[in-house]
């Protein structure tokens, strides 16, 4: 049995000539239970945790367990859906796909070239399918999950042989806070992925996600502290989430999107606002006032009386809104304090005029602090985010930092044409 080697083509060698001996190993121990020599002793204990759990080697790959709308619902709330630009930036290419799993080996992302993913949907190498050791036999993602390191599966080290065809590597991502796996990165192609450039590629890009996963974490608790409510007021938190939170009186509530409106627009307007003026905010359309009452009974079943007035509609309470709270760091000049308390625009897929020209109006105000700081670290946070990655002008600020400069680690010139060509693409796909 060769040693355990996270690199699996040998020194000298190259996948073509390293093939047939794979398979004839696969084959053997497909008959017999019994490693050769010539497999690597990460690859030997999967296949014999697969011959244990009774994984047929022949078998049909794993259905699809999660359908669209359960699959966008699952992924919106996951952990490592704030980190999927970074994936997408370090991990995309033209000659492989690249995949995130949630920790039990389900594909929440599946991203590459439109022939690569075709062909690969054809075992079912698609987002919602289930790719765990248990399910889908020996591969990178599944097995890197299970050994808990970095792993890479070329040809017939899959278990299954319908995945023969392909090389893999992969690589868990462990919570910083709590030591647990969340989920496996992976790409997966053809020779190109059997190296030890894309092991190493995803090595890195792991590492670099657990660190930002750590700085996130000192930022969501930097954030929480500054907004915190002081006793007998309501705290209502709505940047960066469709379904704002409320919470008063030891009580959590989440609301739903209009209701999350509702909530913001009442919370901004401190006198309050009669109803008809209220259904403006809330709509270019007309909102019948029969419905816009229906829709406040139900809010005031939620908060009770004693927090939702009306005649005007107002919260009886005093909020503390994060929206505001970040506009008042802005104010202050405290511009790192602001990007600590920002985890994504205002209420982002609301459609409410009110809450749209809030939203604009303070991602610009932020932007523009951001680009004049001078600050490398904040502009870095800013194109590493969702909302500020394809900000090209943002790019060429951190690329011509001196602090870049002097460190060697300049974003490259190139990158300010590929997110130029980015856009102009979106915006043609939108058209």
């Amino acid at each position: 049995m060769r040693p355990d080697s996270a690199v699996a083509i040998p020194a000298g060698e190259d996948l073509r000539s390293v093939m047939p001996r794979l398979g004839r190993a696969h084959e053997r121990f497909v008959l017999s239970h019994k490693s050769s020599s010539c497999v690597r002793s990460v690859v030997a204990a999967s296949w014999q945790r697969c011959a244990g759990s009774g994984v047929n080697p022949e078998a049909r790959m794993p259905p699809v367990r999660l359908d669209e709308p359960a699959l966008s619902e699952y992924r919106s709330g996951h952990p490592l859906a704030v980190l999927v630009p970074m994936f997408r930036e370090l991990l995309g290419g033209r000659d492989h796909i690249y995949a995130v799993t949630d920790s039990d080996g389900t594909l929440l992302w599946v991203e590459g070239p439109a022939a690569t993913l075709r062909r690969a949907a054809r075992m079912n190498f698609v987002a919602g399918a289930v790719w765990s050791e248990t399910e889908a036999g020996t591969n990178a993602p599944g097995t890197a999950l299970v050994a808990r390191r970095p792993v890479q599966i070329v040809a017939a080290e899959h278990y299954n042989t319908l995945v023969h065809p392909w090389s893999c590597t992969a690589a868990p991502i462990v919570d910083p806070a709590s030591s647990q796996v969340l989920g496996a990165i992976d790409v997966t192609g053809g020779e190109s992925v059997a190296s030890p450039m894309a092991l190493g590629l995803v090595r890195a890009t792991a590492r670099a996600a657990e660190a930002e996963l750590a700085r996130r974490g000192d930022v969501s608790q930097h954030a929480q502290a500054l907004t915190q409510a002081a006793p007998g007021t309501i705290r209502l938190t709505a940047l960066g989430r469709d379904n704002a939170v409320a919470e008063f009186d030891g009580r959590v509530v989440r609301l739903r999107p209009r209701h999350s409106e509702i909530a913001v627009i009442l919370a901004l307007a401190n006198a309050g606002l009669p109803g008809p003026r209220l259904a403006v905010k809330l709509s270019e359309a007309d909102i019948p006032p029969v419905t816009l009452r229906a829709e406040m009974s139900r809010l005031r079943t939620l908060l009770g009386d004693a927090l939702l007035g009306s005649h005007p509609y107002q919260l009886r309470r005093p909020v503390t809104l994060d929206f505001s709270v970040v506009l008042d760091l802005l104010d202050q000049g405290r511009v790192a304090d602001a990007m600590a308390a920002y985890p994504g625009p205002l209420l982002p897929s609301s459609e409410a005029p009110a809450i749209a020209d809030c939203r604009t109006a303070l991602e610009r105000e932020l932007r523009a602090a951001v680009l004049t700081s001078g600050d490398a670290v904040l502009l870095r946070r800013w194109v590493n985010s969702d909302w500020g990655v394809y900000d090209v002008e943002a790019w060429q600020a951190l690329e011509s930092h001196p602090r870049q400069r002097c460190n060697g680690s300049a974003t490259p010139s190139y990158l300010a044409s590929k997110l130029s060509s980015g856009i102009r693409r979106s915006r043609s796909q939108r058209g």
